[in-house]
């Protein structure tokens, strides 16, 4: 899709808000965003779709799995590192890999596992508080 822009949004993951105008920048959120952008730099990246999951989410962005060039496995390292959560609201072909990666960053307190209080809903969500 060279010299197209699009919205992508990682498959599997939730990371900490920053964006949301109606929500509290949440613990952990800027770095969070700031991983993933050092994580990214100005590579480019290959895009892969996941066979049960739909093309776009409700907001329109792509729903992908991200790449670099070396393989790094983007979405995965965000989540093995702390910087974000197992997104399991919506089923995905790679779910159970994801949240071993998650229990493996709680138990050995990476990122903010280590730094913020962590909030457990009734229906499985996991957030960070506010800053």
């Amino acid at each position: 899709m060279a010299g197209v822009e699009e919205k992508v949004r990682l498959i599997g993951i939730d990371t900490p808000e920053t964006k949301d105008p109606r929500k509290q920048v949440q613990c952990f959120g800027k770095a969070a965003s700031q991983f993933t952008k050092d994580l990214i730099g100005n590579n480019n990246v290959r895009l892969e779709a996941d066979p049960i999951n739909t093309n776009r989410d409700r907001y329109n962005r792509l729903l992908r799995y991200v790449y670099l060039p070396d393989g790094t496995f983007v979405n995965a390292e965000i989540v093995k590192q702390g910087y974000g959560f197992a997104y399991t609201s919506f089923p995905f072909s790679r779910i159970e890999p994801f949240k071993q990666y998650q229990a493996d960053a709680e138990r050995e307190g990476r990122g903010l596992w280590s730094s913020c209080d962590i909030i457990r809903s009734d229906n499985g969500q996991i957030k960070t508080g506010n800053q």
